[in-house]
């Protein structure tokens, strides 16, 4: 178990509902890895990530598929990308990620609570 965090802790993470929009896949990144940008609406707009996703995803399965991303960190320079945003997901057995998503319809830049 992780260390405890206030509610006030837990709200300052800014965690977003985005659509992926493009996927290529990186040749410059040490682990196999997809640039992706990230629509999230006309507040936050379109973002951009380094994502280890080639386990189980292709780049056209990414295009369009609705994704859960933390869009407040500082941006940080991933094998030459601007990774603007972190897309999260959670290991299978083996440890290769798998992508948090909602399961129905809902408006892009939608906050998570």
């Amino acid at each position: 178990m992780t260390t405890p965090v206030t509610f006030d802790q837990f709200l300052a993470v800014d965690i977003r509902v985005g659509r992926i929009i493009a996927a290529r896949f990186n040749p410059t990144a040490i682990k196999p890895a997809f640039h992706l940008e990230v629509n999230f609406g006309p507040e936050i707009g379109v973002k951009h990530s380094s994502a280890q996703l080639t386990v189980h995803y292709t780049e056209e399965s990414l295009v369009g598929k609705y994704i859960i991303a933390v869009v407040n960190f500082a941006p940080k320079r991933i094998a030459g990308v601007k990774s603007e945003v972190l897309v999260l997901g959670v290991p299978d057995p083996d440890g290769a990620v798998v992508l948090l998503h909602p399961d129905l319809d809902v408006p892009l830049g939608g906050r998570m609570f």
